[in-house]
């Protein structure tokens, strides 16, 4: 018998395929990327620990139907920053549901606790998931941290797996948790703590001075997640690399609405919006002098757009904090 785990590549998510795998349950872990997951591509170090746990990998990616269905309309709200977790959660598992011929699969499970995360971990609030999902009738949702704490479900019932072997795990608590990591053997998994852009609350505040100027996509997502942001006053948008990793993350991210800004000094890799009026691009070419190697009341020249301007720095790099929108 095969199960679909949403995966998160985190302790809780292992522990959950582990207690499938021991039931003598395949399992494929899924992990749905919505896009906010993180500033890096960690989809080796999942697959890695998917396999030490005991399943078979797969990244779905559904960012750009996450963005046109959830992230700007959850029919539950938001937590205290753009996060709709209930809402998310419910879409997750919609997908997973949608997938389940697929691979013939008999039901889902996740690594949830219980009681763990205050928005989306509530009894009341997994129970709005499971409605989002589709699942009421089915019960088909498996949790197997903390299943005997929760309504029993079909594949307990049908004996499927033992309801017996399932833990009852509420809380934020993770002693537990890094219990049967020892006992299991596992010195690599993610430590609590990290989780989804969307509750951060300055990815969150980027996100909403962008749509107050700009549609949002897919690849604006990944922009918001490196440099600094500037608004200048036509405008446009000016991202500055902070060092040498966010430089070159800056320069994966492939997007038509911005200019890359040639500097002849050593500095930061730059993008400037593509419609920037000649005024923005005048103070670009100061600002991006500012945070580059300069010597104080020299000129340099800087290429925008196949044209050459002339800028020296701001005395200080902080009178440039009122065009600066920065987390």
């Amino acid at each position: 018998m095969t199960a679909l785990s949403l995966f998160s590549g985190g302790l809780d998510s292992m522990i959950a395929i582990k207690i499938m795998r021991d039931m003598g349950i395949n399992v494929v872990a899924l992990n749905i990327n919505i896009g906010f997951g993180g500033r890096k591509d960690v989809s080796e170090i999942m697959s890695t620990r998917a396999e030490l746990a005991g399943a078979s990998f797969r990244s779905v990616d559904v960012r750009e139907d996450y963005i046109q269905k959830i992230l700007f309309n959850p029919i539950h709200g938001y937590g205290k920053n753009f996060n709709p977790c209930i809402d998310c959660h419910g879409y997750m598992f919609r997908i997973a549901k949608e997938m389940m011929s697929e691979y013939s699969a008999s039901f889902i499970f996740t690594g949830e606790v219980l009681g763990q995360r205050p928005m989306s971990q509530r009894s009341d609030a997994l129970k709005m998931v499971s409605k989002l999902a589709n699942d009421n009738d089915e019960k088909l949702i498996v949790r197997p941290l903390s299943a005997k704490l929760m309504e029993i479900t079909t594949p307990e019932i049908n004996g499927w797996i033992d309801r017996e072997k399932l833990l009852d795990i509420s809380g934020r608590s993770r002693d537990r948790q890094i219990a049967l990591a020892k006992q299991y053997g596992w010195e690599d998994y993610e430590s609590p703590g990290g989780g989804c852009l969307l509750t951060d609350i300055n990815y969150s505040a980027r996100i909403r001075e962008h749509i107050a100027h700009d549609e949002f996509t897919v690849i604006d997502a990944d922009l918001l997640k490196f440099g600094r942001h500037f608004r200048l006053p036509n405008g446009a948008k000016l991202i500055v690399g902070r060092e040498e990793g966010d430089n070159e993350s800056l320069k994966a991210v492939n997007s038509d609405k911005f200019t890359p800004i040639v500097i002849p000094l050593v500095g930061p890799f730059v993008l400037l919006s593509n419609n920037a009026s000649q005024s923005d691009k005048e103070l670009a070419a100061k600002i991006i002098i500012t945070y580059s190697r300069n010597i104080k009341g020299e000129t340099y020249e800087l290429t925008i757009n196949d044209e050459v301007y002339k800028a020296s720095s701001f005395d200080s790099k902080s009178d440039t904090h009122k065009y600066l929108f920065d987390a």
